[in-house]
Formats: C-alpha cells, structure tokens, sequence
C-alpha cells in the first residue's frame, strides 16, 4: 500500500500548538476566579469592590489570621473538624451500601430486578427539597435533630443513587471469567466481591469517595435544617455565619477562610486524580 499521500504525524486536525493555546485560554479563563479569590484575600474591602484584577498592592496575612479566629468562641479548627465528622463516616457507610447494592443489581437474577432499578433511577430525577419535610418529620420522631445522624445515617442504606447506577455500569463492563474461576474454588458471593469485585472496582469507588467528599463539605442545606448548636456547625455554615455575624462585613476574612476551606477538595481531588478520572469517564475494563 502507498504510504505516499498519508498525512503527516500531527497534521491531522490542524496544528497541535493550536489546540494547546486554545485549551490554555480555556483554562485561564475557568481559573481566573479561583486566582482572583486568592488574590482577593490579601485586599481590602475597598479593592475587593474597585479592582478587576487578582495581583493585590501588597501581601497581608491578617485575614487569614481574623478569619480562622471567626467572631464566635470556637475557631475554624472546629468547623473543620466537625466537617470531617459527617464526611469520613458518610463516605465510608456510602461505599459500603452503594457496592453492596450495585452488586446485587450486577451479578445476580431475582424477582422484581428490572421494576426496582427503574425506580431506583427515577429517584434520581426527584428533586432533593421534595424529600426534606418528610425527613425531618422522621428524624424529629426519631430524636436526632441537632446531631450528625440525619446527615449519615440515610447514607447507609444507599439513599445515594447516583453512585449505584455509576457502580451498576461500571461493573457491568467487568469480564465474570475470575469470579467464575473463583466460584469453582468455592468462594461465595461475599469472598466474591471482596476478592474479586472490589479490587476491580477501585477506581469507580475513588470516584464515589470523591464525589461524596465534595458535595458533603459544600453541604449548606443539610447542616441548616439539622443543627442547631453553632459548636456543631461544618465549614459551610460557618462561613455563612461570618458573612452576617456584623454589619459592616470583612469580605477579606470570608475570602481567606474559604481559601482554606477549598483545600480539602482540592486535596482528595489531585491525590485521587488518576483513579477518579479513570472510573468516571469509564465503564469497566476490557476483557
């Protein structure tokens, strides 16, 4: 065959140093409000208000110091670790119910199958505030209004049906000849996922853990309608408070201290970047 008319490597499509500047300009402009709130946090109310741009006149550190003190009793350290509280055993109870769950859809045959995933997933379409004068009735029968529970505890029994119908996908792109292989060794169904699925399942599970992370900690709703004790409070409601805690409002301080409240994210994002990357743009691996 003449290779005389084929294209040259890196022609096709046009020029690649065109594709990465426009993919930089892409990228300036989607992180130009993340520089502008870093830069923000060193001005003052009058250049917050008056300047465009994110290059302060000078570094001052003084917000970061006022705004982790906040005008309450308790620190940032507090919020920050109440945070931690819901989201660590939040996650941990999400990857639990949300594997076992998408398991059971995956793998295996029983009555009703295709009737209960549908209605799993049309659960996805209700709108969340639908369901919040229910849950608090519940819970305030139940005793557990101004404690962590009504944030956790609904997590457990896969409440989350995103990250199910994520893990149904992904494990349906997953080859059976090992679990196969391992049911002729006399494994059950439990040494099955531990063994064989979950190992398989890590980069799907680091997306859930990411996902969850995430939208737990940026959580306002939730904390608002179930706590009622400030020294409870996670991160977003006490950046709410400082917003409105005086009249005149240091919006250097606000911005300083969600500069430090996006570090966490920003963390468990880049630390999990490949895997999260891998299970959520995949659905399985090729056999």
């Amino acid at each position: 065959m003449s290779t005389a008319n084929a294209p040259a490597p890196g022609s096709e499509g046009g020029h690649p140093w065109v594709r990465y500047l426009a993919l930089v300009l892409v990228a300036l402009v989607m992180l130009y409000p993340l520089f502008w709130l870093i830069g923000a946090s060193f001005k003052s109310n009058g250049e917050i208000f008056t300047e465009v741009g994110f290059w302060p006149q000078r570094f001052d550190f003084s917000a970061y110091a006022k705004g982790w003190k906040t005008s309450t009793e308790y620190t940032f350290a507090t919020y920050f670790l109440n945070s931690f509280l819901i989201t660590i055993p939040r996650i941990i109870v999400t990857v639990i119910s949300c594997v076992l769950v998408a398991y059971a859809f995956a793998r295996f045959e029983f009555w009703g199958k295709k009737l209960l995933f549908s209605i799993m997933v049309g659960t996805m379409m209700l709108p969340l505030i639908v369901l919040r004068l229910p849950q608090y009735l519940v819970f305030r029968e139940l005793g557990w209004l101004d404690s962590y529970l009504p944030l956790i505890v609904p997590s457990a029994f896969a409440t989350d049906t995103f990250f199910i119908f994520m893990l149904v996908q992904f494990l349906k792109g997953i080859p059976r000849d090992m679990e196969e292989a391992a049911q002729i060794d006399g494994c059950n169904a439990l040494q099955l996922l531990w063994h064989i699925i979950v190992p398989l399942l890590k980069p799907a599970i680091v997306s859930v853990i990411v996902f969850q992370f995430i939208w737990t900690m940026n959580d306002f709703m939730g904390p608002l309608i179930y706590l009622a004790s400030v020294e409870k409070y996670p991160v977003s409601l006490a950046l709410k408070m400082s917003i409105g805690a005086t009249e005149e409002v240091e919006w250097a301080n606000v911005i300083a201290i969600s500069v430090v409240a996006l570090i966490p994210s920003v963390a468990v994002f880049f630390a999990a970047q490949k895997h999260f990357i891998e299970g959520a743009t995949s659905s399985g691996v090729k056999g």
